[in-house]
């Protein structure tokens, strides 16, 4: 029953929730085998933190999105995660599930390249010794596309309200600063992620979607892994009320996504203020139900 109540709990939440989640997890196992085990925490996140040494990360490809699920300490993970919660339900609100992991994942990619790039070109960068581990650059990434995609709109901050460029603006600011103050090569992958995250809400505006390339590597893993399935046999299928409810059904969904695309069109041309609450409400019932 437990293991039963754990899935369908999960099965609720939505697709961040579900990455937050997979986060907390991993830190969870983390801390615990090399305890369990009597092994040093090297011995195991060796395989999926990021190297900056090229030869090492040509060695563990996979490193450039697996350093991504590891995280140092508590407050590492928690503000991140934290982050990632609230800018996470911003987007979800505009876009579906496969746009979230878009952005995250080329962010998560974008930051991890923009580290070793700095490591193996400026030698400045070679006194920090430490490999790349953590969700920043992702969670920049998301972070900045909705302070670009709509800069103007407002968040309640305690007892006033604030601009999301301004929100975006500040932690850019503090990591350019940071960057020759110390861990440097962390402050790079999170400006990695945030110029995916930039770059990806402005090409949005204009029509371009930059992640479907990326949507359709991953699909077609996923089809190679899941090997050549077998075709049901041929067999005569009758028309029936289910048949016609269901054909009603996709109907219906498909006339909600043009109304969906329709106010998405209005908003990379007039922002997200000039929507009307209704417009506004049916932008925040379909994200909940992504």
């Amino acid at each position: 029953m437990a293991s039963g109540g754990l899935r369908y709990q999960y099965a609720r939440l939505n697709i961040a929730e579900k990455l937050i989640a997979i986060n907390v997890i991993v830190f969870i196992i983390n801390l615990l085998v090399p305890f369990l085990f009597q092994l040093s925490e090297s011995s195991i996140e060796r395989w999926f933190w990021l190297p900056k040494i090229l030869s090492e990360f040509f060695a563990q490809p996979w490193t450039l999105i697996s350093y991504s699920f590891f995280h140092l300490d508590f407050w590492h993970i928690f503000l991140n995660m934290l982050v990632l919660y609230f800018a996470s339900r911003i987007l979800l609100n505009l876009f579906d599930g496969r746009k979230f992991l878009n952005i995250y994942f080329l962010g998560v990619i974008a930051g991890g390249l923009a580290f070793l790039l700095s490591y193996n070109i400026f030698p400045v960068f070679l006194e920090n010794t430490f490999p790349m581990i953590g969700a920043s650059a992702g969670v920049m990434a998301v972070l900045i596309f909705i302070c670009s995609y709509i800069p103007n709109q407002e968040m309640r901050f305690f007892f006033f309200n604030i601009k999301l460029w301004y929100i975006g603006a500040f932690f850019v600011l503090k990591d350019i600063i940071q960057i020759p103050i110390g861990n440097s090569g962390g402050h790079i992958a999170h400006l990695g992620g945030a110029l995916l995250g930039y770059l990806y809400a402005r090409q949005l505006m204009e029509g371009r979607d930059i992640g479907a390339g990326f949507s359709k590597f991953i699909d077609s893993l996923t089809n190679m892994f899941k090997g050549g399935a077998k075709k049901a046999p041929l067999k005569t299928v009758y028309k029936n009320k289910k048949a016609s409810s269901n054909s009603n059904l996709t109907q219906n969904k498909d006339i909600k996504q043009r109304q969906i695309d329709a106010i998405l069109d209005k908003i990379s041309k007039s922002g997200y203020d000039s929507l009307s609450k209704a417009e506004k409400d049916l932008l925040f019932k379909a994200g909940k139900d992504n």
